[in-house]
C-alpha cells in the first residue's frame, strides 16, 4: 500500500534497563501523566537541546574572547568601532539614562 503522508515514520530504538531502572522510570512516567517512551523521547530531546546550546555558547565565548583579543589593539578595526559606540553614547541623548 502507498504511502498516503509526507511525514516520515518513526524509528524504533531498542534498549535494556535493569528492572529497578525500568520500574523507576515507569513510576515517574506516571508522575508525569505519560507513557514510559514519550518521557525517554522527552529526556533524549532535552539531552540534545542541552547539547545543541553548549555547543553554540562555546562558540559564541569563543568569538567574543577573539574579538576582545583584537580589540585590545588600538589600531585595529574593533578598537576604532568600540571608540566609535563610546563616543556614541556620550553625545547621545539618553547617555545618562544608559549610565544610571
Amino acid at each position: 500500500m502507498p504511502r498516503t503522508s509526507d511525514t516520515p515514520k518513526d524509528e524504533t530504538f531498542t534498549f535494556r534497563l535493569d528492572s529497578a531502572l525500568k520500574v523507576a522510570l515507569t513510576r515517574s512516567a506516571a508522575d508525569e501523566h505519560m507513557q514510559p517512551a514519550e518521557l525517554v523521547r522527552k529526556l533524549v530531546r532535552n539531552h540534545l537541546a542541552g547539547k545543541e546550546r553548549r555547543a553554540f555558547e562555546a562558540e559564541a565565548r569563543r568569538q567574543s574572547l577573539a574579538i576582545a583579543d583584537r580589540a585590545r589593539n588600538p589600531k585595529s578595526d574593533e578598537a576604532q568601532v568600540m571608540r566609535e559606540i563610546d563616543g556614541g553614547l556620550e553625545r547621545d541623548d539618553f547617555a545618562e539614562e544608559w549610565k544610571a
